[in-house]
């Protein structure tokens, strides 16, 4: 397969941005179209073969934008490849062990049947703004997570499957 891929993505501070942009990254570089953009910001996924759907996690719930984007699109990517990724864990837990889809993530990767999913360490920085995030940030929780080698890999992956097809 040499199609265009979107991954798009749900996210509050942007550290899921830039995981989903690292994904797109590798994309290309295994000779792949892909693009990484804001979930809120497609209107369609028609012109796309194959699609990666991440999402911050809050409070055991994927980000709202990305529940929304899959709520929209569900029909049309129940037709395509699809993989998810969560991020969020403000710990090196991730990166440790597998951690399993949140349960809203788990029904909609049966119903879509999407090919896999991964969890990522998070990121939460000073200056990052909202109550809770201050609250963490004071409590010395914060910290940037995220195991770019890790995202690399499971792009990687992605790439082999895609291009093997």
């Amino acid at each position: 397969m040499t199609g265009k891929v979107l991954i798009a993505y749900g996210t509050t501070h942007g550290s899921t941005a830039k995981i989903a942009e690292a994904v797109a990254e590798v994309l290309r570089k295994e000779g792949l179209t892909a693009e990484a953009r804001p979930a809120p910001s497609v209107a369609s996924i028609e012109t796309y073969d194959a699609v990666v759907v991440g999402g911050a996690l809050y409070t055991g719930r994927w980000h709202r934008d990305a529940r929304r984007f899959v709520r929209r699109h569900r029909r049309a990517l129940a037709e395509r490849p699809l993989w998810f990724f969560s991020s969020g864990p403000l710990d090196a837990s991730a990166s440790q062990r597998d951690i399993p889809p949140v349960s809203g993530v788990r029904r909609a990767m049966d119903r879509l049947g999407a090919r896999a999913h991964v969890t990522f360490g998070g990121c939460l920085e000073d200056g990052a703004r909202g109550r809770v995030a201050r609250m963490i940030l004071r409590s010395g929780k914060g910290g940037d997570f995220r195991d770019f080698p890790a995202i690399e890999a499971w792009a990687e992956r992605i790439a082999e499957e895609l291009t093997a097809a």
